[in-house]
């Protein structure tokens, strides 16, 4: 019984260390696959209609990330083409998305891509190993040169 006291600090420790290290990796990898840190803060509208929300300067307007909306009655951002055609603004469940870099709504609302999986261009690709989408949606491998765990290279 003295034994199994003895025992039970150290089991403990070893215990709290695995969960918090297997909290760390699951932290670290859903801050790799839902970071969207490509997307901007503001949406620069290409061509601003009469409808814009906003006007930054006299000739540009800008719909901020988010921004609420009503797909009949406010309908400030359904299919609006900003910050020179890579951003696709469409209303999805009251608020503005980016269907060309939203991981929620992928080429359209409510289509969500897969673990492992970012928004590039409105299709669902896999980063962790594409070398042409490696980690990024913008980052390829040089030629002949894999991508594994969404880095290129790593053996």
């Amino acid at each position: 019984m003295a034994a199994l006291l003895n025992l039970l600090p150290i089991l403990s420790l070893t215990l709290s260390f695995l969960l918090f290290s297997t909290h760390s990796a699951a932290a670290a990898a859903a801050s790799f696959l839902d970071a969207d840190d490509d997307e901007a803060e503001e949406y620069i509208l290409d061509a601003p209609f009469s409808g814009a929300p906003r006007l930054r300067s006299r000739f540009l307007a800008s719909i901020r990330k988010g921004k609420r909306c009503d797909a009949v009655s406010n309908n400030v951002c359904n299919g609006v083409s900003a910050n020179n055609g890579t951003s696709l603004l469409y209303c999805c469940k009251k608020h503005c998305r980016n269907v060309l870099g939203d991981m929620n709504n992928c080429g359209g609302c409510g289509r969500k891509c897969g673990f492992g999986q970012r928004c590039c261009g409105g299709v669902c690709t896999d980063v962790v190993y594409n070398a042409l989408h490696c980690g990024k949606c913008t980052t390829a491998c040089l030629p002949g040169v894999k991508c594994n765990y969404g880095s290129c290279g790593y053996a």
